[in-house]
């Protein structure tokens, strides 16, 4: 058993309260997600389980770790540069007990992960290996130590839908504890039994953070629920209460203008209005009361949102796209052969593959070509935001290049639907979350009134909470999408049109393959 008791993380840079006393248990067995907006301290909590030292350079805590939490693995979002750079015998063999497993042990550690056990002795650098592989691996090297507890941050990124359900058979069939964060809802919805959910409601108010044992589908069933309830009864009872002090103005107003005109000679008269002013006194101080105990809104964190603008619209007769290539490579490797995609008017077109079929430099090659259209406003997102956001900007110089008060002003409102807090508006790009980066991004799309999107991942540093939000406006776009992902979600609810990259070009599919 794991418990934290009364946690507090505090952000030393702007001294920002990213949780406050949380406390929560996990129970051997559990599949605990953490979720909550992008920034909100998510894998500062996950580092500080495993080791506050990884913390202590940026944030500050108080708190307590309790239970019995026996042997920890953590997996990083990143794998380092140098771990990229080892070849993966190298990598296995940082971990101590790699080297005491037996050959039984061994395989039967490459059977869970669907990996032949030879591979751990492969001589390829870890870097070469797909995400899928280096997922693999990553967490072949925490089972060679027989943890009890997995923390997990972000295992899901960068997996072709083979894997992803792979990962959620090993997630579901794990015999200990794992406690992990994802932006992927049907994972969640697939593993999770336990939600901790943190959420930063309003600037200047604590945040929040919560524990309910519950799926993911019902939590968010039973959350919207209440928060529909909550704001309906606050909205009945501030309407009641606004037509009672519209009353109560109106025999104040009269109470007033009677005391003003009456006669000095009339001190019946006066002393009966003074009685008057009182009961209407008394009656004010009631209601100031029943204003304390009415049902408040629900004070939860906004989801992000972004719409497009209504005006970008492309004929269904145009053709966005006519690509044809008849080999994809990767230097001297042949990835695919026989290319061709058509895109017509306001299309969304969703496009996956296996981890290493070449789905990120078919995209490249379709974005030089739509950028270099006169008759098109195209816009490129790349799975590394660095190739096109400026890191050394603050997110309002992004949006506000001239420099202008009013350009600055629009930018801030737009970054403020987008939940950005006020000191993030300031921070340098490079210290922004992943997620934080590609709202940025599709908002500078929203502004320029870019007709064309193509995306690669777009969807991959969602909140679960902003995710349906996200997938709700490029749904809406009446412009067109060119896209990869493996977001079941996304694809199911925002594509019209799905192809699979493979060694024979794309193969169309439906939507019931996914």
């Amino acid at each position: 058993m794991l418990q934290i008791k009364n946690l507090t993380l505090t952000h030393k840079k702007d001294l920002r309260t990213l949780t406050e006393n949380f406390s929560f248990v996990l129970n051997p067995g559990d599949k605990a997600v953490l979720i909550g907006e992008e920034g909100n301290g998510k894998s500062t909590l996950l580092k500080w389980i495993y080791d506050p030292s990884l913390i202590e350079s940026y944030c500050q805590w108080s708190g307590q770790l309790a239970g019995d939490t026996g042997l920890m693995g953590y997996l990083a979002q990143d794998i380092q540069a140098e771990e990229k750079s080892a070849s993966v015998y190298e990598f296995c063999s940082a971990e101590p007990a790699f080297h005491s497993l037996t050959p039984k042990e061994l395989s039967s550690i490459a059977r869970q992960l669907r990996f032949p056990v030879e591979e751990f002795y492969d001589t390829r650098p870890v870097g070469t290996l797909s995400g899928g592989e280096q997922i693999k691996l990553q967490l072949g090297r925490l089972l060679f130590a027989n943890p009890t507890l997995l923390l997990l941050d972000e295992p899901s990124s960068d997996l072709d839908l083979e894997t992803l359900r792979w990962l959620e058979t090993f997630i579901r069939d794990y015999k200990g504890i794992i406690l992990y964060i994802s932006h992927d809802e049907a994972l969640i919805e697939h593993t999770a039994n336990l939600i901790l959910h943190i959420e930063h409601p309003r600037e200047g108010k604590p945040p929040r953070s919560t524990a309910h044992r519950l799926d993911y589908r019902t939590y968010v069933e039973r959350r919207n629920a209440g928060i529909a309830s909550q704001t309906q009864q606050a909205r009945k009872e501030q309407e009641e209460y606004d037509k009672k002090m519209e009353r109560y103005r109106r025999i104040q107003q009269k109470v007033e203008h009677d005391q003003a005109s009456i006669s000095r000679q009339d001190p019946h008269g006066g002393r009966l209005l003074k009685k008057k002013m009182h009961t209407v006194q008394s009656l004010g101080r009631r209601f100031e009361r029943e204003a304390e105990n009415m049902t408040q809104l629900p004070e939860v964190e906004q989801a992000a949102f972004l719409r497009f603008s209504e005006g970008v619209r492309i004929p269904a007769g145009k053709v966005v796209l006519d690509f044809r290539l008849g080999e994809l490579r990767a230097g001297e490797r042949l990835l695919a052969k026989n290319i061709r995609l058509r895109v017509m008017g306001g299309e969304k077109v969703g496009i996956l593959g296996a981890n290493g079929t070449g789905k990120t430099t078919l995209l490249r090659l379709i974005q030089k070509e739509l950028l270099s259209r006169r008759d098109l406003n195209a816009a490129y997102m790349s799975q590394d935001y660095a190739e096109t956001l400026p890191l050394d900007q603050t997110p309002i110089e992004y949006l506000a290049p001239d420099g202008s008060t009013a350009a600055a002003t629009r930018a801030r409102t737009f970054l403020g639907s987008i939940r950005y807090a006020r000191a993030e508006m300031s921070h340098m790009i490079q210290e922004l979350s992943g997620g934080q980066k590609a709202k940025l991004l599709l908002t500078k799309m929203m502004l320029d009134g870019v007709n064309v999107l193509i995306l690669d991942e777009p969807t991959r540093n969602f909140s679960p909470m902003s995710g349906p939000q996200v997938r709700q406006a490029l749904k809406d776009y009446g412009g067109a999408i060119i896209s990869v992902s493996h977001d079941r979600k996304f694809l199911a609810e925002v594509c019209d049109k799905l192809y699979c990259l493979t060694e024979n070009g794309l193969l169309g599919m439906e939507q019931e393959e996914l």
